[in-house]
């Protein structure tokens, strides 16, 4: 049991750095010092769209219009971090 606890705090850690991935390439594409016409950068942009818009589009329907900015991946973020924490406190549970 505990490698399970194991297993999920990675994949809680992963989704931390794609998020946070995500959210610094955005701001490097809105101010122009990524190209999204290279290809690798559009790759991987592309990527990260694909594998986050699950976790970013019911956040989305429940969050008022703020006018362009996204809030989403700070609201992911915290769940994240709140399911993080949450394991943590109950890690007595995986022995």
């Amino acid at each position: 049991m505990v490698s399970l606890f194991q297993i999920l705090m990675l994949i809680l850690d992963i989704v931390w750095f794609f998020i946070i991935a995500h959210v610094i390439m955005s701001w490097l594409i809105n101010f122009q010092v990524l190209n999204l016409h290279q290809q690798l950068v559009g790759q991987i942009w592309y990527g990260l769209n694909r594998i986050l818009e699950p976790l970013y589009a019911p956040v989305r329907r429940f969050m008022p219009n703020m006018g362009g900015i996204d809030l989403a991946p700070l609201v992911v973020l915290v769940a994240v971090y709140a399911l993080r924490i949450v394991l943590v406190n109950n890690v007595s549970a995986f022995y």
